[in-house]
C-alpha cells in the first residue's frame, strides 16, 4: 500500500464532507464581492440558523436546565411524595432527558424562589400570541431593568473608575526614569496626563474654542483621532487574522485530501454566476428590443 493509499483511508468521509461544506460555504461568502447572489444566501442563512439553533441548544444544557430545573427539582432533595417532585414526575415521563428519573443532580440546594423567573420566561414567549403580547412586557422589563443595573455598575467599576485610577499619575516621581516604551516614565505620565486634560476639554462648549482652548482641543483632538485609529487598526487586525486562517483553510482544503474541493467548488461557483450574468444580459437586451420595437410603434 502506497502513501496515497494511506492517507485516503485515514481521511475518513466525514472529514472530507467537512472540508467540501466548509469550502462552499467560505467561498459563497466571498462571492459577495461580486454581488448578492444565491451562493451569498444560502452560506448566510446557514450561519444564521445554525448559529442560533446551537447558542440555543448550548444555553439550554449550559444555564436553564442546570441553574433553573436544577435548582427547582434538585436530586439531593427528591421526594416523590411532594406535591414539587409529583410534578417532577410527570415530566420526568414526558421529558426524560431534561427531567431525569431521581431529580437533577447538579449539585444545587432547592430554591422554590426560581420559579418567578420561570413564569417570566413563559411570559416573554407569549408575545408570540398576539392577544396575550401584552403580558411578555413584564419579563422584557426585569430584563431591561435589571441588565442595566448590573452593567451600569459593572462599566462603572471597572471602566470609569479604573480610568480615574489610571489617570492619577505622579509627573514629579522622579525614582521614575525620564522615558521608557513599556513600563511607566516621567514622559509617559505627562503624556496621559495631558491627553486626558485635552480630551475632555474638547467636550466642553459652554465657551468658543479660540485662544488658549482652543488650542487645548486641537490637542485633544489629535489625542482622540490617535485613540481612534488605534481602535480601528485593533479591529482590522482581528479581522484580518480570520481572513488568513480562512485562507488557510482554503489551500489546505485544494489538497488531494479532500479532492481539490477548493478548486471544484470554485470552479462550479464561477461557472454558474458567469452562466447567470450572461442570461441576465441577453434579457435585458431582449427588453431593450421590445420597447424599441414599442416606441417605434
Amino acid at each position: 500500500m502506497n502513501a496515497k493509499d494511506q492517507r485516503n483511508i485515514n481521511m475518513d468521509f466525514s472529514t472530507i464532507l467537512g472540508g467540501w461544506v466548509a469550502t462552499f460555504l467560505t467561498i459563497g461568502i466571498f462571492s459577495y464581492l461580486y454581488k448578492d447572489n444565491p451562493f451569498y444566501k444560502i452560506a448566510e442563512h446557514l450561519f444564521v440558523g445554525i448559529s442560533a439553533g446551537y447558542l440555543f441548544s448550548l444555553g439550554f444544557w449550559t444555564q436553564l436546565q442546570p441553574n433553573l430545573f436544577g435548582r427547582l427539582f434538585p436530586a439531593k432533595h427528591y421526594d416523590p411524595d411532594t406535591i414539587t417532585y409529583s410534578i417532577y414526575n410527570i415530566l420526568s415521563f414526558f421529558f426524560s432527558s431534561i427531567f431525569p428519573e431521581g431529580g437533577i443532580d447538579k449539585g444545587h440546594d432547592q430554591h422554590l424562589i426560581y420559579i418567578l423567573p420561570l413564569v417570566l420566561g413563559i411570559m416573554m414567549l407569549l408575545s408570540l400570541i398576539p392577544s396575550l403580547s401584552w403580558m411578555a412586557r413584564w419579563g422584557i422589563a426585569y430584563i431591561v431593568g435589571m441588565a442595566a443595573g448590573l452593567r451600569a455598575y459593572g462599566y462603572l467599576s471597572s471602566n470609569v473608575i479604573g480610568q480615574v485610577k489610571g489617570t492619577a499619575v505622579n509627573i514629579l516621581d522622579f525614582n521614575l526614569p525620564v522615558f521608557s516604551l513599556s513600563s511607566p516614565s516621567i514622559f509617559n505620565n505627562i503624556i496621559i496626563i495631558t491627553g486626558t486634560i485635552t480630551g475632555l476639554l474638547y467636550f466642553y462648549f459652554s465657551k468658543e474654542h479660540k485662544g488658549a482652548l482652543g488650542t487645548a482641543t486641537k490637542i485633544g483632538i489629535n489625542f482622540l483621532m490617535i485613540s481612534f485609529g488605534a481602535s480601528f487598526g485593533f479591529a482590522v487586525m482581528g479581522r484580518i487574522s480570520l481572513l488568513i486562517g480562512r485562507f488557510t483553510d482554503l489551500i489546505m482544503y485544494s489538497s488531494p485530501d479532500y479532492n481539490y474541493a477548493t478548486f471544484w467548488v470554485l470552479i462550479a461557483v464561477v461557472a454558474f454566476l458567469g452562466f447567470a450574468a450572461f442570461k441576465d444580459k441577453n434579457n435585458i437586451k431582449s427588453d431593450d428590443i421590445q420597447d424599441y420595437v414599442l416606441e417605434e410603434e
